[in-house]
């Protein structure tokens, strides 16, 4: 199964196995990875599973969608790397991909 490695916002690292078809935040928020908050559930609402990407995988993920660019423009805190990993789908080709949990709190 592929990983995921989740830096939390103290810093802390998790490498955590995510099924594919999953989102990321699911995997995150299944492992009670702590700074996941994930309030809408997935629909890209409220921008509590906003993560900073690692630039090194920003180009594997797919585009930003409209939906998704209006929350990340309500969002504290947004980078360039800034995505809701609640619109990012597990895929074997994302193995090892590495993110930091942004202060959603």
């Amino acid at each position: 199964m592929p990983k995921v490695i989740y830096i939390d916002p103290l810093g802390e690292r998790h490498e955590e196995e995510v099924e594919v078809g999953f989102s990321l935040m699911e995997g995150a928020f299944n492992q009670q990875i702590p700074g996941m908050i994930a309030e809408c559930g997935g629909a890209a609402a409220c921008g509590t599973c906003h993560s900073h990407i690692s630039r090194d995988w920003l180009s594997s993920l797919p585009p930003i969608e409209d939906l998704e660019e209006g929350m990340l423009c309500m969002v504290a805190g947004r980078q360039p790397n800034s995505r809701l990993t609640c619109q990012i789908h597990m895929t074997d080709a994302l193995d090892g991909i590495e993110l930091r949990i942004a202060d959603n709190g």
